[in-house]
C-alpha cells in the first residue's frame, strides 16, 4: 500500500474515533440526587401556623406564616418555611434563615448537631430559597 492509501486509512480511522467521541459528548448526564420539591401548597398545616405565630410574636419576620420542622436526611432537621413575601434576595434569605434558626434553637429546642436543611416557599408556593447546612 502506498503513502496515499495509508493516509486515507488513517484519516478514516480518525474520523470514526472523532464521531464516537462526539456521540459520547452529546449524551445527557442524569443527576440522581433528590433535590426536594420546587413548589408546595400555600396552605400550611395548623402546627406550622402555630409555630410561625410564636416566631412572629417573639419578633420574627412578619411575612413568615408557616414553619414546619421535620426530620430530614441523615436525621438532620428539615425546615419548611412559607412566606407572604415573593422577594428572592439572598441577603434577605440569610437574615430570615438566621432569625428562624436562632428562634427555633433558643425557644423551641431545635438541635443543630447534624446541621439542618431549610426550604423557603413564596406566596404562590414557588421555591424561593434552599439551603443545606448539614455537617
Amino acid at each position: 500500500m502506498g503513502n496515499a492509501g495509508r493516509r486515507g486509512a488513517g484519516s478514516a480511522l480518525a474520523a470514526v474515533a472523532c464521531a464516537a467521541l462526539l456521540v459520547g459528548c452529546t449524551q445527557e448526564t442524569r443527576v440522581t440526587a433528590t433535590p426536594g420539591p420546587t413548589a408546595t401548597t400555600t396552605t400550611a398545616p395548623p402546627e406550622a401556623l402555630a409555630l410561625a405565630e410564636r416566631y412572629r410574636t417573639a419578633g420574627g419576620d412578619a411575612d413568615v406564616y408557616g414553619i414546619q420542622m421535620q426530620t430530614g436526611p441523615q436525621g438532620a432537621p428539615l425546615l419548611t418555611v412559607r412566606t407572604r413575601s415573593a422577594d428572592s434576595d439572598g441577603a434577605l434569605f440569610d437574615r430570615q434563615s438566621a432569625s428562624i434558626v436562632g428562634y427555633l434553637t433558643s425557644k423551641e429546642g431545635l438541635s443543630l448537631g447534624k446541621g439542618y436543611l431549610i426550604d423557603v416557599f413564596g406566596p404562590d408556593g414557588a421555591l424561593l430559597h434552599r439551603q443545606d447546612s448539614r455537617r
